[in-house]
């Protein structure tokens, strides 16, 4: 029973993850802002970190499952 929000979950967070590291990836690779108003490194540095963050923590739920 508890394994289903666990997989949905850890699904959200992967979904979440990859996509945000491919958004950032794409955007820098133009030589687009990832944020606008804010430094280009900076911006691309908190993406990248939230994305591999997330898809850890979602890595994480779906081996709790």
């Amino acid at each position: 029973m508890e394994s289903g929000p666990a997989i949905f979950v850890g699904t959200v967070f992967a979904l979440f993850g990859g996509g945000l590291l491919i958004w950032t990836a794409v955007r820098v690779r133009h030589g687009e802002p990832v944020a606008f108003g804010v430094n280009r490194v900076a911006s691309a540095t908190l993406a990248s970190v939230a994305g591999v963050g997330a898809l850890a923590l979602g890595m994480w739920c779906l081996t709790r499952a």
